[in-house]
C-alpha cells in the first residue's frame, strides 16, 4: 500500500491494473486520455495498450479480447461513442466472457467538445449498467466492481466519469495486489455469431438481467443512502454532483434524506422506493439531463407514491453545464425554503485575463490555411471551406477565417461531396489532420473517388495528435506500448484509393504550397494536398527572427494576415517579435511585403 497525490484519469487507471485488465485500446479524447496513457506507463508486462485508429475498431479489440476470457478496457470521450456505438449495441446482445469495461468520460460545460451528450442516455438504449462516479478515490474502487459485474453478468459495463473527476486530484491509498484470473481462450460456440433469432432471444434475456442487476444494485454499497426517518425533504444525486450535496448539507442540522446513486441504470427501484418512502418532496441534483429525475417520476406513478419531484422539469436545476457547490447551494436553498443554514463558498481571487482561442506561435497550421486562402485569392476562385475536429479547428478565427463548416470527425470529406452536388461553380476544399484521416477521413476519400466528385482535400500532416497531447498514430512510426513501425503513409494510401493528383508539401515554403494548393484545385476530380511539418511540441524552435526598425513601414500586414500571437504591434505601429513565443518557422518574414523581417536574433 502506497498513498499517492494523482489525479483521477490516474486513478482510474490504477484501479484498472489493480483489477488485472490484460487488454487496454482507445482513441486519445479529452478528458478520457490520461487513463490509458497512465496504464501504458504503469503498466505489468503481461498488460497490451494500443492507440486504436478510432472507437469503432477499438471496442472491438476490447471485445475480442473479451471473447477469449480477457479482462479489456476501452477508452473514449462522449462523443467517441457515437463512433464506437455499432458495436456496442450488438455487444449487449452478444453478450462477453471475460470483464468489459467500456469508459466514457462526458465533458460538462463542455470544456472541449462539439457536444455536451450524457452517456447514461447511451445505458438506457443499449440495456446496458453504467457505474457513475463521484470522485477520483470512488472511481478508483468502483472500477474494479465494474470488472465483477462485467464477469458476473457477462455483459459490458460503462464506466462514466466526468471531466470533474478526470482532472481533479487527491490522495488515494493505491494497494498493489492485482486481481488474478485465468485466461481460458476462445471458445467456439453458436452465440457468438449473431443472428436475427439470436437477437430476438437475447433482447428478452437482457431486458430480464436489467431487472435482476437493478435489484443486485439496490443493495449495491456504493448506492448510498442516509436514511433519515424524521426527514420529509429528500436529496438524490449522482456522479460528482454527490460530493457537492454533501458539502452543502455538512455544516447543517436541519433534516434530509439524501441518496448518491453510483449505478443509473439499471436504476436501483427497491431502494429508491425505500428512499422515497415517507417524503413529500425531492431534490434531484445531477448532469447533464434527468436521468434520476425521470427515474423517480416513473415510481412514483407505478407505486402510486405521492412525493413531489424537483429538478430540471420544474426549473429548478440546471438543464446544462456543469454543476459545482454554489449552484448546488442555490437549488438546495431554494427547494428547502432557504432553511439551510450554511456560508456559501467565497473566493477572493483575481480576475483571470481573456484569451481567445488561437493556434500556437509558429503552428504549421497557420501556414497551410493561409497559403491555401492566397492560392484562392491569386486565381480569384471562390471556395468553401469544410473543417474538422482537431486543432485546425481554430482555423475559422480571424484573420484567417478559413473553416466555413465542422460537424464531426472525417465529415469534413464527405459534408465537401455533398456541397459540391448542389454548387458545382464553387471549388470545395477540406481540411484534415492526419490523425483524424486515420481515423474517419479514409472512407470518405474511398466515397470522393468512387462517386466522382470534383473536391480538393488538404492534409493537415503534423506528424501527432496534437489537440490531446502528443498521441502517435499510425503515420508515425510507433504505437503506443513503445513499439517502432513501418509508417503507414498517407500518400501511398491516397493513391491506393486512386485519388488522381497528391502533392506533397510543406506549408511553410509559402510559394511552394500556393503552387501545389493551385495545381490541385484546377484538377478535376479528387485531388490532395499533404501539408508536412511537425507540431511544435515535437520539433525543436527555430532561429528567431527580428524585424529591422528601419525597413518596418508599419503596415501590420504580418498581423493582419497571418495573427500570430508572438507578432507584437508597439506604439508607433511598428512591428516587434515576442522571443518567448516565437518558435523560428520563418514564415512571416514571406508575409511581410517589405522584407523587414529576417535573421536570427543574437
Amino acid at each position: 500500500m502506497s498513498k499517492k497525490l494523482v489525479m483521477g484519469n490516474e486513478a482510474i487507471a490504477f484501479g484498472v491494473i489493480r483489477a488485472g485488465v490484460d487488454v487496454v485500446t482507445g482513441y486519445p479524447g479529452t478528458p478520457s486520455t490520461e487513463v490509458l496513457e497512465t496504464i501504458a506507463k504503469h503498466r505489468p508486462s503481461n498488460v497490451y495498450v494500443e492507440w486504436s485508429v478510432n472507437e469503432k475498431v477499438a471496442m472491438e479489440v476490447a471485445a475480442g479480447a473479451s471473447y477469449a476470457g480477457a479482462r479489456s478496457l476501452v477508452t473514449m470521450k462522449q462523443v467517441g461513442l457515437n463512433v464506437a456505438s455499432d458495436p456496442l449495441m450488438s455487444l449487449a446482445y452478444i453478450g462477453v466472457k471475460g470483464g468489459m469495461v467500456v469508459l466514457v468520460a462526458d465533458d460538462p460545460g463542455p470544456i472541449s467538445s462539439q457536444t455536451e451528450q450524457d452517456t447514461r442516455h447511451f445505458a438506457q438504449f443499449a440495456h446496458l449498467p453504467i457505474f457513475d462516479p463521484e470522485s477520483p478515490e470512488n472511481a478508483y474502487f468502483l472500477i474494479g466492481e465494474a470488472f465483477k459485474y462485467s464477469e458476473k453478468y457477462h455483459t459490458p459495463v460503462i464506466f462514466r466519469p466526468t471531466t470533474q473527476i478526470c482532472h481533479a486530484c487527491a490522495g488515494i491509498e493505491l494497494n498493489d495486489d492485482i486481481d488474478k484470473h485465468n485466461i481460458e481462450g476462445f471458445i467456439k460456440d453458436k452465440k457468438w455469431v449473431i443472428f436475427p433469432r439470436l437477437s430476438y432471444e437475447n433482447h428478452i434475456r437482457i431486458v430480464k438481467q436489467e431487472r435482476a442487476l437493478g435489484d443486485a444494485f439496490s443493495e449495491f454499497g456504493y448506492n448510498r443512502m442516509n436514511n433519515d426517518k424524521t426527514a420529509r425533504y429528500g436529496i438524490i444525486s449522482g456522479g460528482v454532483s454527490s460530493v457537492y450535496v454533501r458539502e452543502v448539507l455538512e455544516d447543517t442540522d436541519d433534516h434530509v434524506r439524501t441518496l448518491s446513486v453510483a449505478t443509473p441504470n439499471p436504476f436501483p427501484e427497491k431502494l429508491a422506493v425505500r428512499f422515497l418512502d415517507g417524503l413529500t418532496d425531492v431534490l434531484v441534483i445531477e448532469e447533464l439531463d434527468p436521468v434520476l429525475e425521470e427515474a423517480l417520476l416513473k415510481i412514483c406513478g407505478k407505486y402510486h407514491l405521492n412525493v413531489n419531484i424537483h429538478g430540471q422539469y420544474t426549473d429548478e436545476t440546471n438543464i446544462a453545464g456543469a454543476n459545482h457547490y454554489e449552484n448546488v447551494l442555490t437549488a438546495i436553498d431554494k427547494f428547502m425554503g432557504r432553511k439551510l443554514t450554511v456560508k456559501k463558498l467565497q473566493i477572493d481571487s483575481p480576475q483571470l485575463p481573456v484569451r481567445m482561442p488561437v493556434l500556437c506561435a509558429g503552428c504549421p497550421h497557420r501556414a497551410s490555411f493561409y497559403s491555401v486562402k492566397l492560392a484562392m485569392q491569386r486565381i480569384k476562385q471562390k471556395a468553401v471551406f469544410t473543417g474538422d475536429i482537431g486543432c485546425y479547428t481554430l482555423g475559422n478565427a480571424k484573420p484567417l477565417n478559413m473553416v466555413d463548416t465542422c460537424l464531426c470527425m472525417g465529415a469534413d470529406i464527405t459534408i465537401a461531396q455533398g456541397l459540391q452536388r448542389i454548387d458545382d461553380t464553387v471549388k470545395h476544399i477540406a481540411f484534415i489532420g492526419d490523425s483524424t484521416f486515420f481515423h474517419t477521413g479514409i472512407p470518405g476519400i474511398i466515397n470522393a473517388v468512387y462517386n466522382e466528385t470534383d473536391i480538393t482535400v488538404i492534409i493537415l500532416d503534423n506528424s501527432t495528435t496534437a489537440m490531446t497531447g502528443q498521441q502517435p498514430h499510425p503515420g508515425t512510426g510507433y504505437t503506443m506500448m513503445g513499439d517502432s513501425h513501418e509508417k503507414v503513409h498517407i500518400d501511398k494510401v491516397l493513391a491506393g484509393c486512386n485519388v488522381g493528383l497528391i502533392k506533397r508539401v510543406s506549408p511553410v515554403c509559402l510559394e511552394q504550397a500556393v503552387a501545389a494548393v493551385q495545381e490541385a484545385v484546377a484538377y478535376k476530380g479528387v485531388s490532395a494536398v499533404i501539408f508536412e511539418k511537425p507540431c511544435i511540441g515535437l520539433s525543436k524552435s527555430g532561429p528567431i527572427p527580428k524585424v529591422d526598425a528601419e525597413k518596418c513601414i508599419g503596415c501590420q500586414s504580418c498581423i493582419k494576415e497571418i495573427g500570430c500571437p508572438a507578432i507584437l504591434p508597439m506604439k508607433n505601429k511598428k512591428i516587434t517579435i515576442d522571443t518567448n513565443l516565437c518558435y523560428g518557422c520563418g514564415f512571416c518574414s514571406q508575409i511581410c511585403p517589405v522584407k523587414a523581417i529576417g535573421g536570427a536574433e543574437e
